[in-house]
């Protein structure tokens, strides 16, 4: 679609969850919202696609019902979520336990009784600290003393080898690096939500949640493969040299991208990951429940068709596998899942591989939580990068900059 040259009070470059929360409290506002994407569709890294009769979300990604933007702008009922076993499955040289939440699920917690996952004190350790976000209000959380996460678990009096042989591998997998460098308050805001909501995905796939986003705009504020090439003082130019007049700019593209536009603006350091798909004639793990790798060779696993059937063809079963960094071998890969499982991987496919070099911004303590929105006169940036790496911290940013807007837009 071309970029026609209507005017707007804002131009917002980008349609992933931050440029359409954005938009959206600006719109609600009054002000005449016009966002331009690059891609073919919406949602930016929360993107589905459809390979073979297969969904395959770019890179696996979880809808956490916990995240108070989330609370605020989505139905979890309106996305038909499907969800995960509360908890994982750890599995790996020390052997397999289930790390369970005796709140919900008290008949598998079996493993967390006194000397089976964890000692008796890292277990009255971490449930205390699980108890305490749960319960404190976020801005207490976010009001503590910034500190390496690892350096927090083990102030909390759990012991290193509980910390490196149960958390580490699954905090590894929510922060895309495993020496917990993260941000103590990241972590203990991310347990708060894991603590107070639900895991789970939509059925059609996480692309469903920025659709969900961008239908609750009003018709014609998203036009589709249009790119901005820069940005002039009366506006945006965009890449078929089409221009679109604005009183403001918000660019909420990712970091990189908004480097470009931005000439300047801080780039964090990013963490890669690499997703990889396969399809086997059986379940291996007849159960909606994450496997994670004890040894770290792996971060996780799952049988997304256990979570979501309609991911998969009737008679198939999808696995879908994260690692570390993009330097993944597919072969080895599949080897390990076969210890992890419990069964003979030969026989499965390679459907599909998504190396995402930029997936999440790194967030070494000290982070802050979130940052101004302002640029300069009349631009302004939001994402992710500009507060915390998830949904929460997107969606957070996008209704930042929207007040921003708001607030250097209208008379005083």
């Amino acid at each position: 679609m071309g970029s026609g040259a209507a005017s707007a009070d804002v131009v917002v470059v980008g349609a992933g969850p931050a440029g359409l929360a954005c938009a959206q409290d600006l719109a609600a506002a009054g002000l005449r919202v016009r966002v331009l994407e690059a891609a073919d569709a919406v949602g930016g890294r929360m993107r589905t696609d459809v390979r073979e009769g297969f969904r395959l979300d770019r890179g696996f990604q979880v809808f956490n019902t916990g995240y108070p933007q989330v609370r605020r702008r989505l139905r979890a009922s309106s996305l038909d979520l499907r969800r995960f076993t509360p908890g994982f499955l750890l599995v790996g040289s020390r052997g397999r336990f289930r790390f369970a939440d005796p709140l919900r699920r008290p008949t598998q917690a079996a493993d967390l009784l006194p000397g089976r996952l964890a000692p008796l004190r890292d277990t009255v350790a971490l449930g205390l600290v699980s108890a305490r976000d749960r319960v404190l209000p976020a801005r207490v959380l976010r009001a503590e003393r910034d500190v390496p996460t690892v350096q927090a678990l083990r102030s909390a009096e759990l012991s290193p080898g509980t910390v490196d042989q149960v958390l580490r591998p699954f905090l590894a997998g929510v922060f895309l690096e495993d020496a917990l460098v993260t941000s103590s308050r990241v972590f203990h805001l991310y347990w708060r939500s894991l603590m107070r909501g639900t895991i789970g995905l939509p059925a059609r796939g996480i692309g469903a949640v920025p659709q969900a986003l961008a239908a609750a705009l009003p018709p014609g504020t998203v036009t589709l493969d249009t790119a901005v090439a820069e940005l002039t003082d009366t506006g945006v130019r965009t890449a078929d040299g089409g221009e679109v007049p604005a009183r403001a700019v918000v660019v909420a593209t990712d970091a990189t991208a908004a480097e470009v536009l931005l000439p300047g603006l801080p780039v964090p350091a990013l963490r890669a990951v690499t997703t990889l798909y396969h399809v086997a004639v059986r379940s291996p793990l007849r159960e909606p429940t994450l496997l994670v790798d004890s040894d770290r060779q792996l971060l996780n696993s799952v049988v997304l068709s256990e979570v979501v059937p309609e991911c998969a063809p009737a008679g198939t079963a999808l696995i879908s596998t994260s690692v570390l960094g993009t330097d993944v071998d597919e072969p080895s890969v599949r080897a390990r899942l076969a210890e992890l499982y419990g069964c003979d991987t030969a026989g499965w496919q390679p459907l599909a591989e998504y190396r995402i070099p930029g997936a999440l911004p790194a967030m070494p303590a000290p982070h802050p939580l979130t940052r101004s929105c302002r640029w300069a006169p009349g631009r302004y940036v939001c994402g992710d990068h500009r507060a915390t790496g998830s949904v929460q911290g997107a969606l957070a940013s996008g209704a930042r900059a929207a007040r921003e807007v708001l607030a250097d837009l209208r008379p005083a």
